[in-house]
């Protein structure tokens, strides 16, 4: 048995794993691809005829546009932490939770052997994100949380539902359809 002590390998190293950047890569653009786009998110704005028609709006809305809302919010908290550097620290830390427990997730999250449903996982994000932020005590994240909050509640009221193409979104959109308008059809 002879032994290499002390020797230096020649070897080159293993190059970086191909697969696992592309797979990244993948997720990414998967994950960008689950939010709405843009241009109709921005366009179809008309006030709402009744204080029913408007909670139609806004739960319709909200269970469509979900991935832009959780965007449109975690930018206004962006900005209004560009002047807090720890505040700002601890967010982009919490940005990757939220990249990789969110919004580049394409299966189920499973937690113990049991699956956790996309609402529960954006509530304790938004929750443990808002709990850190208070740790640092720059109490400005909350005027940033406030103005998306508010953006968000203006365009889902006066964003009409009626050519958002809710088939297309799968069964979830249109049972959120319908149990919108049998909710609030007394209104």
């Amino acid at each position: 048995m002879s032994t290499v002590y002390g020797t230096i390998s020649t070897a080159t190293p293993p190059a970086p794993d191909s697969a696992f950047y592309s797979r990244a890569g993948q997720r990414i653009r998967s994950g960008i691809g689950t939010r709405r786009s843009w241009r109709v998110m921005i366009t179809s704005l008309s006030p709402p005829e009744s204080v029913g028609s408007a909670v139609q709006r806004l739960v319709t809305n909200a269970g469509y546009f979900h991935v832009n809302y959780a965007i449109v919010v975690l930018l206004t908290l962006l900005v209004s932490l560009l002047w807090h550097p720890g505040a700002l620290i601890v967010f982009i830390a919490t940005m990757f939770a939220w990249m990789f427990l969110y919004f580049l997730r394409d299966t189920p999250l499973v937690v113990w052997g049991y699956g956790v449903e996309e609402r529960l996982v954006l509530v304790v994000l938004s929750v443990s994100t808002v709990a850190l932020l208070f740790l640092t005590k720059a109490t400005v994240f909350l005027g940033g949380i406030a103005a998306g909050f508010v953006a968000v509640l203006a365009h889902s009221v006066f964003r009409r539902t009626n050519d958002l193409g809710l088939d297309e979104g799968g069964e979830g959109s249109v049972r959120l359809k319908e149990t919108a308008s049998a909710n609030y059809s007394v209104l």
